[in-house]
């Protein structure tokens, strides 16, 4: 039995590398797999896939498809709903992408040590997003929530989220280290963290409430308040 599946120019990266020009998968199978297997076994994530149809109607990843269906894949609708709270998490590759989306404020953690167990139990035990470009791990039959970032730049990495999801921003509110949030502090309760330049030629900062760090809008302003507004106006 076969199944012919045909998938749009924008999910044929997930593909071998033989289909990607027409996106055309002939898929052989036993009768007894479901469709959302089939589409996983050809390489694309069900996270990735926002609709499947059979002779122009839906149908769900679950079913089991007829002996010569032809299946059209269609990527997720942008912006996807986030279906639960605006709470990220990213995988050990993505820790540039991490310290922008920090920057913006969004509700983001990571750890450079995670495996692939601990990433999915946290995005369990805390709801949060997950965000990979891992594609294996996409396909954890237990996540509730992911999806895959394109982009190889972390400026890419996040135009990419960014346009996908429709988080809420709230920039310079998190610290960019750990993702705690920020609170003004009085320049005297902190100067003994300074160094003598940024105490001669600052007056306001804020502290983490989490991990202590001192941040101030100093030399390296204009190239954060740039990454701010090309957030802020997509």
């Amino acid at each position: 039995m076969t199944v012919r599946l045909l998938v749009p120019p924008s999910l044929r990266l997930f593909l071998p590398v033989r289909s990607r020009s027409t996106g055309v998968v002939e898929t052989r199978y036993d009768g007894t797999a479901t469709l959302g297997h089939l589409v996983q076994a050809a390489g694309i994530p069900l996270t990735e896939v926002g609709r499947l149809a059979v002779d122009g109607l839906s149908v769900a990843p679950s079913a089991r498809p007829r002996d010569g269906d032809e299946v059209v894949v269609e990527p997720v609708s942008r912006p996807q709903p986030l279906d639960g709270p605006p709470r990220l998490l990213l995988d050990v590759h993505l820790g540039a992408l991490a310290r922008r989306l920090r920057l913006l404020g969004v509700d983001t953690r990571y750890d450079n040590s995670a495996d692939d167990d601990q990433l999915v139990a946290t995005a369990l035990s805390e709801d949060r997003l997950l965000l990979t470009q891992d594609r294996r791990l996409l396909m954890r039959r237990a996540l509730r929530r992911a999806a895959f970032v394109r982009g190889a730049a972390p400026d890419e990495q996040v135009a990419d989220v960014l346009d996908r999801f429709a988080l809420p921003l709230a920039p310079y509110t998190r610290c960019t280290g750990c993702g705690g949030l920020l609170h003004p502090v009085a320049k005297a309760a902190v100067e003994h963290l300074l160094e003598p330049g940024t105490r001669r030629t600052q007056e306001r900062f804020r502290q983490c409430e989490d991990c202590g760090r001192v941040f101030w809008h100093g030399a390296h302003a204009r190239r954060l308040d740039a990454l701010v507004r090309a957030a802020e106006c997509r």
